[in-house]
């Protein structure tokens, strides 16, 4: 039996085991992103399922300024308005949704500022709870994220190596983009900067 004949045969078989390799490779990795992008998400509803309780509670335990409550509930809408699917991931999208979760961030920031102007709200037990409830969210949303950017980033290197990044370009893997800091989030405020907003 002549071997000869087969050896072009078993080299196109380790060349698309190989292939296979790098493509699953790949596929798992986008996947881990992917986990870790549901988690984000899993955090930001948390917070958005927060809001409610604390506007109603904030309606009646003072006579609260309209507007900021308003606000809050404008940028809650906006901000659940907005979904990105794990598989379109791109800087834009992302911007976006950040974009419109740093609103609600900042609305919210508004509200807990000017409810420190209320005793009688910080005297509330349900207020003091639902505040709690929401830094410890807010720090929850923060490694969400650290960990969607680690992924994302373990990811992209992956992706970009020779000789992935040739399956990577063939099959249509795209980049995932990172959360960056927030516009202004690298100077500290001053205080009272709440108050002129």
């Amino acid at each position: 039996m002549n071997f000869r004949k087969f050896i072009p045969w078993i080299i196109i078989g380790v060349v698309i085991l190989w292939l296979m390799s790098l493509y699953n490779g790949l596929v798992g990795s986008r996947e881990g992103v992917n986990s870790k992008w549901s988690n984000v998400e899993a955090q930001y509803q948390r917070r958005s399922d927060l809001i409610p309780n604390l506007v109603a509670t904030v309606k009646g335990a003072a006579d609260f300024e309209k507007s900021t409550l308003e606000a809050v509930i404008q940028a809650r809408a906006n901000a659940t308005s907005i979904k990105v699917d794990p598989n379109d991931l791109t800087p834009e999208n992302l911007q976006k949704f950040q974009q419109a979760q740093g609103q609600l961030s900042s609305a919210l920031g508004r509200l807990l500022a000017v409810a420190e102007a209320y005793p009688q709200l910080k005297s509330v037990q349900n207020f003091s709870e639902l505040q709690a409830q929401l830094e410890g969210t807010e720090n929850r949303i923060n490694e969400a994220r650290r960990q969607y950017n680690e992924a994302a980033q373990a990811y992209n290197t992956t992706r970009a190596k020779f000789p992935r990044v040739l399956v990577a370009s063939l099959f249509g893997f795209k980049e995932k983009p990172y959360f960056q800091a927030d516009a202004g989030t690298e100077k500290a405020p001053s205080v009272g900067d709440e108050f002129k907003k």
